[in-house]
C-alpha cells in the first residue's frame, strides 16, 4: 500500500486533468481535501484513475458532486493491493475523519452481547458491552440493551445460571436472593454439582443458538429418567421447564423458516433518512433499531445503502451471529463487492437480496412500516426542536438563531470528587459525541467558581487550539458568580461571538422560577414558564446536570471502592485476596486483632501490625 498527494500552488488551484494522468488503474482509496487541508470526502475505487476522473466530467448529473468538486484543492490517494483492502481502508478513514460529504453513521456505540465465561468451574452469564477481551463465548449482538436484558432474564428463569460477580460468588456463605426467587441454583454454596450445573449451562447455550427443540428433547429424556427412578419432584420441575420453553418457542418464532437474517429498509423524507433494521436469528425476531445517518445532501436510497452497509457491517465481522443473509429494500451498486469482502472477513457466505417472497417479504414490509413510523416521530421532534431554538432567539433577543448550544454544570458532594460537565445541543438535538467531562483537581474543595473556571479554560483552550466549532450560545448553570468566571475565561482566550447565559435557580429550586443573566453585571430576567424557548434552556441545563452527576458518582464510587489495603506497602494482590478470604471481607478484617492477622498465610507480625495500623489510623 502506498500513499501520495497532489501538490497545489499557493492559491490552491487544482489541475484535475494533469492529476488524473498520474493515477494508476489500480484499486485504492482517495481523499478529497479543501484548501485548509480538511477531508471533504473519502471514496474507494477498483480503478483510481477511472473513479476520480468520473467526478470531473462536464455537467455532472449530481448537484452534491458539483458542489464537492468546486471545493477540492487537493486529492490524496492510497493505492492498495486488493479491492477488498480498499473497501476496509475506506471505512476506517470515514470513521477517523468524518468527512462532511460522506454518509455518516452517527450511532457508533458498541452493541450488547450475552457473555458466558469459560474459565470457571461454575461459569457466569451476564450482559456485556465493549471489547471482547475476556475468555468465553459471546452471543449477539442484540439491537438494544433492553433486548439483551430481556433475553438474559428469560435465560435465568429457564436455566438458573449465575450472573453474580466472581468476588461476590467467592465470598458467599449462604444463598442470595437470586436463589430465593428461583433465578439461580446457588452453586456458590454447593447446592448443585458442577456436572449438573454444566448440563444447565449446555441447555442455555443451545437456547442461545436457537436449538429450542433439541433442549426440549433432552429435557424430556431427563424427565423420563427421573420418573423411572421415582424422583417425582424433579420430574415435575423438568415438566414445568419444558412447558415454559414451549411457550417461549411460540412467542419467539416469527417463521418456520430458520436463519440468520437482517432486514433493512430505507425511508427518506424532507432530506432526512431513516434506516430501519430487523434482527432475526435462528428464525427468532430479536428486535429492531432505527438509524438516522447524517446525509451530505440529496441522496437516493440506493446511494445511501451503498455507503451505510459497509460502515455498519465491517464493524461486526467478528460477531458470532453475523447474518448470512441481508434483505434490503433497494438494490445498490457495490452489492457484489461488499458481499465478497464480508464473506472473506467472516469466513461464511454473506448474500444480499431485494426480490423476496413469503416470510421475508413480510419482514421487509414490517421494517418499512417501522421505519416510516420512526421517521415521522423523528421529523416531528426535529420540527418541535427547531421551533424551540427559534423561540429562544426571540426570548433572549439574539441577533440570529443559535445553531450550537453548550452548557456547563458542576457536581460534587461536600467538595469530594468534583466533576464538571459540558453538553452540546444542535438543531438535531443532543450531540453526544461532543459531550465532555472534566475531573477537577488542585482547587479548594467546594469552590464552584474555581471549578467552573478550570473546566471552561480546559474546554475552550482546546477548541481554539484545534480550531473546532465554538458554541453560539454558552449556558452556565449558576448565577452572576459563575457567569463572571465564564466572561473572564472567554476574554482571556479571546473567544468572540459567543453569547453567555447564566441560569440561577429560583426560590425553593422550583422549576419555572429561574432567573436568567446575560451579563454578570446586568439585571436578571424571567421568562414565562410556558415559553418553549425557556423549555429548551431547561432541557439543556437538566441534561448537563444529569451528565455531571453521573460522572461525579462514578468518580466517587471509584474512590470509595478502592480498598485501603491497596495503599499499604508490601500488600500485593495475592496477599489482599488471602486476607479477605480468611476474614470473609473487609468488615471481618477490621474486627481482627494483630495476632489474628499474623496467622494469615504469608504474613509476619510486622506486616500484620502495618495492616492493623492502616485500618485503624483514624
Amino acid at each position: 500500500m502506498k500513499t501520495s498527494s497532489n501538490e497545489t500552488d499557493e492559491n490552491h488551484s487544482f489541475d484535475a486533468k494533469a492529476f488524473i494522468k498520474t493515477l494508476p488503474k489500480a484499486p485504492g482509496v482517495y481523499r478529497m481535501l479543501n484548501q485548509d487541508g480538511d477531508v471533504l470526502y473519502v471514496g474507494k475505487a477498483k480503478s483510481l484513475r477511472n473513479r476520480v476522473a468520473s467526478y470531473f466530467q462536464k455537467n455532472h448529473p449530481s448537484p452534491k458532486t458539483t458542489i464537492l468538486v468546486s471545493q477540492i484543492a487537493d486529492i490524496a490517494i492510497t493505492v492498495t493491493n486488493t479491492e477488498n483492502e480498499a473497501l476496509i481502508l475506506e471505512q476506517n478513514l470515514i470513521k477517523q475523519f468524518k468527512p462532511r460529504y460522506n454518509v455518516l453513521l452517527r450511532d457508533d456505540k458498541s452493541y450488547p452481547y450475552i457473555y458466558i465465561s469459560s474459565k470457571d468451574e461454575y461459569p457466569r452469564m451476564v450482559m456485556h458491552r465493549g471489547a471482547k477481551g475476556r475468555k468465553g463465548d459471546y452471543y449477539g449482538p442484540y439491537p438494544s440493551v433492553v433486548a439483551a436484558r430481556a433475553s438474559l432474564s428469560l435465560l435465568q428463569k429457564l436455566f438458573r445460571i449465575r450472573s453474580c460477580s466472581d468476588s461476590f460468588f467467592a465470598n458467599r456463605s449462604r444463598p442470595c436472593l437470586q436463589y430465593q426467587i428461583k433465578r439461580c441454583t446457588a452453586p456458590c454454596v454447593g447446592y448443585i454439582t458442577p456436572q449438573d450445573y454444566a448440563e444447565d449451562l449446555r441447555h442455555a447455550e443451545l437456547f442461545l443458538a436457537g436449538k429450542n427443540q433439541a433442549i426440549i428433547e433432552l429435557l424430556l429424556k431427563r424427565m423420563d429418567e427421573a420418573s423411572h427412578q421415582k424422583n417425582y419432584e424433579q420430574a415435575a420441575q423438568i415438566r414445568d421447564q419444558i412447558q415454559q420453553l414451549r411457550v417461549v418457542q411460540e412467542q419467539q418464532y416469527v417463521s418456520s423458516d430458520k436463519g440468520d437474517v437482517d432486514v433493512i429498509a430505507v425511508i427518506i423524507e424532507q432530506a432526512v433518512a431513516c434506516v430501519s433494521m430487523l434482527y432475526i436469528r435462528k428464525g427468532r425476531l430479536l428486535g429492531s433499531k432505527a438509524f438516522y445517518p447524517k446525509l451530505p445532501g440529496a441522496l437516493a436510497p440506493e446511494e445511501l445503502l451503498n455507503e451505510f452497509i459497509p460502515q455498519y457491517y465491517l464493524r461486526h465481522t467478528q460477531d458470532k451471529d453475523f447474518p448470512r443473509e441481508v434483505v434490503t429494500s433497494h438494490d445498490f451498486a457495490d452489492k457484489a463487492w461488499i458481499s465478497e469482502v464480508l464473506s472473506h472477513e467472516t469466513n461464511r457466505q454473506v448474500i444480499f437480496r431485494q426480490q423476496v417472497r413469503t416470510e421475508r417479504a413480510k419482514w421487509l414490509k414490517m421494517a418499512r412500516s417501522n421505519g416510516e413510523q420512526a421517521l415521522a416521530s423523528f421529523l416531528a421532534d426535529s420540527q418541535q426542536l427547531r421551533a424551540r431554538f427559534d423561540a429562544l432567539q426571540t426570548a433572549l433577543n439574539l441577533p440570529a438563531m443559535p445553531e450550537r448550544i453548550e452548557c456547563f454544570d458542576i457536581s460534587h458532594t461536600m467538595g469530594e470528587a468534583t466533576v464538571a460537565s459540558c453538553v452540546v445541543f444542535t438543531l438535531e438535538g443532543p450531540l453526544k459525541s461532543d459531550y465532555r467531562r472534566f475531573n477537577i483537581k488542585d482547587i479548594t474543595p467546594g469552590d464552584d467558581y474555581a471549578a467552573m473556571k478550570q473546566a471552561l479554560t480546559r474546554r475552550y483552550s482546546k477548541l481554539k487550539m484545534d480550531e473546532a466549532s465554538l458554541p453560539d450560545l454558552l449556558i452556565i448553570d449558576g448565577g452572576k458568580g459563575q457567569l463572571k468566571q465564564a466572561e473572564a475565561v472567554l476574554e482571556d482566550l479571546q473567544v468572540a461571538g459567543v453569547q453567555l447565559v447564566g441560569i440561577a435557580k429560583g426560590p425553593g429550586r422550583k422549576a419555572g422560577l429561574e432567573t436568567l443573566y446575560l451579563e454578570s453585571s446586568g439585571e436578571g430576567i424571567h421568562l414565562d414558564e410556558t415559553n418553549v424557548g425557556f423549555h429548551l434552556l431547561q432541557q439543556v441545563r437538566d441534561e448537563a446536570h444529569r451528565f455531571a452527576i453521573t460522572g461525579h458518582r462514578q468518580q466517587r464510587g471509584k474512590k470509595r471502592q478502592q480498598s485501603v489495603l491497596e495503599d499499604i506497602p508490601g500488600i500485593g494482590a495475592k496477599r489482599r485476596r488471602e486476607l479477605l478470604r480468611c476474614f470473609g471481607g473487609l468488615q471481618g478484617l477490621m474486627n481482627a486483632s494483630i495476632d489474628e492477622i499474623a496467622k494469615t498465610p504469608g504474613f509476619s507480625r510486622a506486616l500484620a501490625e502495618r495492616v492493623y495500623e492502616a485500618l485503624h489510623d483514624d
